[in-house]
């Protein structure tokens, strides 16, 4: 089986910044730059859809310079992706609620969404202030008031950016061994992988090196 949606939960951003003794804001500026190459050899390889996990709805428990560093991060960072999205003909999403996200950002997620709206080559994912928990609560809530049942089908038509298909593999960075709550809706049959290095220290080699592992994989959704 081809693989469609590649999810990542990019985890070890403060640890790897650490242990290269610079201060934690560092490792997630190194992460974004990451992000950046993993993207290029996701359109190189042909994978349709990439999915990173950057700020999930707990992160706002921490402390308030590191969360305004990563909303100003995540703004300038969001709209110098959809730019070079657009050269690529590739499509820019956020998935999250926009409970808390400051006025500024939710504007520059919407017009970098408008801006590559049209393009129809990779669609690159940022789960933003996402909780897999309060997506399925939100598509729930809106499918009460307008669909005239509840049923699996009629709750995936209300999550966030709908046409964003299932997850096929899952892979989280820095060695621990959990979902924390990413797309639980789309990952309910994903294939799981976990790999120790830290998330700044993936490569473009990495990306061919997940394709070789998934196409091991026997997927059989349960039957």
């Amino acid at each position: 089986m081809e693989l469609t949606h590649l999810g990542i939960i990019a985890d070890g951003n403060r640890r790897w910044a650490k242990e290269q003794g610079l201060p934690t804001l560092e490792g997630h500026k190194k992460g974004l730059e990451v992000i950046e190459e993993l993207v290029n050899e996701a359109i190189r390889v042909g994978i349709p859809y990439i999915s990173f996990f950057v700020f999930s709805t707990e992160n706002w428990d921490r402390s308030a310079a590191e969360v305004s560093y990563l909303m100003k991060l995540a703004d300038k960072h969001i709209m110098r992706m959809a730019e070079k999205m657009v050269q690529k003909n590739g499509k820019l999403v956020v998935l999250g609620s926009k409970d808390k996200v400051p006025p500024k950002l939710a504007s520059t997620i919407e017009k970098a969404e408008k801006m590559t709206a049209e393009c129809d080559g990779i669609t690159v994912c940022f789960c933003f202030n996402y909780g897999g928990e309060q997506e399925i609560a939100d598509a729930a809530a809106i499918a009460s008031e307008v669909e005239k049942e509840i049923t699996p089908e009629t709750i995936r038509k209300h999550l966030y950016h709908p046409e964003v298909p299932n997850v096929d593999m899952v892979v989280r960075t820095s060695g621990e061994e959990r979902i924390s709550g990413f797309m639980l809706w789309r990952a309910a049959y994903a294939e799981l992988m976990f790999v120790k290095k830290y998330f700044p220290e993936m490569t473009s080699e990495d990306i061919p090196k997940i394709v070789v592992e998934y196409k091991k994989r026997n997927r059989r959704f349960g039957k």
